[in-house]
């Protein structure tokens, strides 16, 4: 997988560099924000899974004792 800047200009999706995509190509387009509150949003699900899980559980009631 690879990443390749673009903007938009007219409706149109611009590359910002030279690539070699053959014609037909599928491509993923994941528009980017300024807005600091989307970044928090797209990541606080990836955090939640990371800190809220059955297996810290063990540590939590190691800590009890």
């Amino acid at each position: 997988m690879q990443n390749i800047r673009a903007i938009v200009r007219e409706g149109r999706i611009e590359l910002l560099e030279e690539v070699e995509i053959p014609e037909g190509t599928e491509v993923l387009v994941t528009p980017l924000t300024d807005d600091p509150s989307f970044w928090l949003r797209a990541g606080e699900s990836s955090l939640d899974a990371v800190w809220d899980n059955a297996e810290d559980d063990v540590y939590a009631e190691l800590l009890e004792r």
